[in-house]
């Protein structure tokens, strides 16, 4: 029998909490389920894989898989992405990639719901599970510019809702609804026959393009927003800010991106980390001049030198600490 190409594309993305909202998701997915399932969990670079896999295959009647680079998409099944790597969605196709993080992750949910647009337009329901932040809000507004469905899974009843919550606070969603409520929507949007193809908007081509390339310049990237006078913080590049639904995204042309509260978190923790190396080397520089007071053979005049430069110094080191101290509560 000639397999039917696929034409339908679920995502669902998950971070804190989530192993265990996909597991029972999965767990209510028909057999005849006429789609391909990926799903991005975000899982530290030590989760066993195989572990994972094999727990998640026990709740699902799907059969769920790693896939490989290149591997192509086939219908009813369920593709998880691999430990700290990016799954990509090509028309038919699936890119396993160590490209730049996303919010500091990879694989990030924005990654896969973003391609997923980009490649099958109005065919795409994304839905968003429990997390903390808001990767995957830029994903879901990129489904639902292209004509997608958007489905996010009651805060409330979420275990951790920030990013619930951050996708109902920047689109209007289809639907917010309890976990076991998934099921019975998706088996009615895939009851109503062929999506229509929508119009996919340039910017989400272009963003897409980037990503799969793993590649870009600083040309290419500032025709997607503003470029603006701050630097990536994982590497130094320009960021170009992005404005989409009301809402603003930083990206930096090696393929780093970061959403506002993102970056203002990075730029506190380089500030406290610059601020601890600067106490480090005043406190060695203080040590060090104390240490040339107590030579054998100095006059006392430089001795006396000595001890009230390094008094000034530890004066420096108490005023950076309180510093410290001042950031850490307005953070």
């Amino acid at each position: 029998m000639e397999k039917k190409d696929v034409q339908n594309i679920i995502t669902i993305g998950a971070s804190a909490g989530g192993f265990s909202a996909v597991s029972s998701l999965l767990s209510t997915l028909p057999a005849d389920l006429d789609a391909a399932v990926f799903v991005v969990i975000h899982l530290s670079k030590t989760s066993r894989e195989d572990m994972v896999l094999n727990l998640l295959n026990k709740k699902s009647v799907l059969e769920v898989r790693i896939p490989e680079n290149g591997a192509s998409i086939e219908n009813g099944i369920v593709y998880l992405a691999p430990v700290n790597e990016h799954m990509i969605i090509e028309k038919g196709l699936i890119t396993i990639s160590g490209g730049a993080k996303e919010n500091h992750w990879r694989p990030a949910i924005d990654v896969l719901f973003r391609t997923a647009a980009a490649a099958y337009d109005s065919c795409v329901t994304g839905i968003i599970l429990t997390g903390l932040l808001d990767d995957g809000t830029s994903g879901m507004v990129a489904i639902k510019a292209a004509g997608g469905v958007c489905i996010v899974q009651e805060p409330d009843e979420a275990e951790f809702p920030d990013m619930p919550n951050n996708v109902i606070n920047n689109i209007e969603v289809d639907y917010r609804v309890p976990l076991l409520d998934i099921a019975y929507i998706l088996n009615d949007i895939y009851s109503r026959g062929d999506c229509d193809p929508s119009a996919i908007p340039e910017n989400i081509k272009q963003e897409s393009e980037i990503t799969i390339r793993m590649a870009s310049s600083y040309e290419a990237t500032s025709k997607l927003g503003k470029p603006t006078v701050f630097t990536c913080p994982d590497c130094g590049g320009v960021l170009t800010e992005i404005e989409e639904a009301g809402m603003l995204r930083y990206r930096c042309f090696t393929g780093h991106v970061f959403t506002e509260n993102v970056l203002l978190k990075e730029f506190s923790e380089k500030t406290e980390e610059s601020l601890w190396v600067a106490i480090r080397m005043m406190e060695e520089r203080r040590n060090f001049m104390l240490s040339m007071a107590e030579r054998l053979g100095e006059t006392q005049e430089v001795k006396e030198e000595r001890i009230n430069r390094a008094s000034l110094l530890k004066d420096n080191i108490d005023n950076l600490k309180h510093i410290l101290q001042a950031l850490n509560k307005t953070d």
